[in-house]
């Protein structure tokens, strides 16, 4: 049996990929942990005042229940101070004025390392709004950095909150958490769980309905793309054995793709739903899994020859090579910045990046 050693899609990779949702190589001292919590709890009390002033939820609602995977939040009283922890979070806040207290930073596809994302940036300029204070969750959620900024309620419908986790921050205050499995929720039903959490459930509905309304104008924009079926993977490195991996459906790249107008292929339908993981790799050894695949979108390696190099090598691998896509060149290399981090989309990067998005993926049929 042949086994190639030219390049794997590697769950490895994918997950680092996915430091969408936090990484980074910064390391503290106590000293610098002290001076990040005195400088916590000074921007806690610049930031209260931006959102207390924005909410424009109305007391009445209140108390609201949220049920999520991990319990039920009752939230007695309209929340004046909000924090977020997980990847895009704040976004929803964000979106309905409100200035998050804190929130996570940003350390994958962020542009100038600030730990803010542009269309982040882009509306807390637009709201003259200070910046919050950043929980660098590469080590796990900094609980004591939260607690400092003294939120009335903490939202993490996109996270991977574990049990432990969501137990120590509802000692701080109620949690909005995710509704099925760690990872696997959708913007808008982020948008839906998030707002409840704020007594806007209604404003989500709108919002919603605008951010579809504008992924159906940018899509249609691009006729070339409708009934096409993407595989959004991931390259990794050379190994011992030839693998594919990809995301599933319940992964919020791959499932917002559909929703959006893409087809599905069946090997990502066949593993969907199959276990708890929304990644998962296959042997090789059969080509033929993928013979329906339109276009392969994958994060770029930071080079645009290593990425034309390592295209190269999979159109001569014997293996790789009888995948049609592969064969005829249709991979999409997303750039492993801003736009990258946008295909994992949230109701700020949508009205940011969605045009830019679609025009990308668009290019892996532009030669035809």
């Amino acid at each position: 049996m042949h086994t190639s050693k030219l390049v794997r899609f590697t769950a490895v990779s994918a997950i680092a990929a996915l430091a969408l949702t936090a990484c980074s190589d910064s390391e503290s001292t106590d000293s610098a942990a002290n001076s990040d919590s005195s400088a916590a709890s000074e921007s806690a009390d610049e930031s209260g005042s931006d959102s207390e002033s924005s909410n424009p939820a109305d007391e009445s609602q209140f108390p609201v229940t949220v049920e999520h995977a991990l319990g039920e939040t009752v939230i007695e009283e309209k929340p004046e101070r909000v924090a977020t922890v997980g990847w895009a979070n704040h976004e929803v806040p964000l979106s309905f004025g409100i200035v998050p207290v804190g929130m996570s930073k940003s350390t994958w596809g962020d542009d100038d390392d600030n730990g803010i994302m542009p269309w982040t940036e882009d509306k807390l300029e637009e709201l003259g709004a200070e910046e919050p204070v950043l929980f660098d969750e590469t080590d796990g959620i900094p609980f004591e950095q939260v607690a400092d900024t003294q939120p009335d309620v903490i939202l993490a419908a996109y996270s991977g909150l574990t049990q432990e986790d969501y137990d120590t921050l509802s000692q701080i205050a109620p949690v909005v958490a995710y509704p099925d499995k760690p990872w696997t929720t959708s913007a808008y039903d982020m948008v839906s769980l998030d707002a409840a959490g704020l007594g806007l459930s209604a404003e989500a509905e709108e919002l919603n309905a605008d951010l579809k309304k504008q992924v159906e104008e940018a899509m249609a924009q691009y006729p070339e793309l409708e009934g096409k079926k993407p595989l959004f993977t991931s390259f990794g490195g050379a190994s011992s054995e030839s693998q594919i991996g990809f995301y599933t459906l319940d992964d919020p790249r791959a499932g917002f793709l559909e929703e959006a107008g893409f087809e599905t292929p069946e090997i990502v339908k066949e593993y969907t739903g199959n276990s708890d993981s929304f990644w998962e790799e296959v042997s090789a050894e059969n080509p033929e899994q993928f013979e329906d695949v339109d276009f392969f979108i994958s994060y770029s390696s930071g080079d645009e020859a290593a990425d034309q190099q390592a295209l190269e090598d999979m159109q001569a691998d014997p293996l790789m090579s009888k995948i049609p896509a592969i064969a005829e060149g249709r991979v999409v290399f997303l750039e492993a910045g801003p736009l990258g981090a946008a295909a994992n989309p949230s109701p700020l990067s949508i009205p940011w990046g969605i045009d830019d998005y679609f025009a990308e993926l668009n290019t892996a049929f532009e030669a035809e």
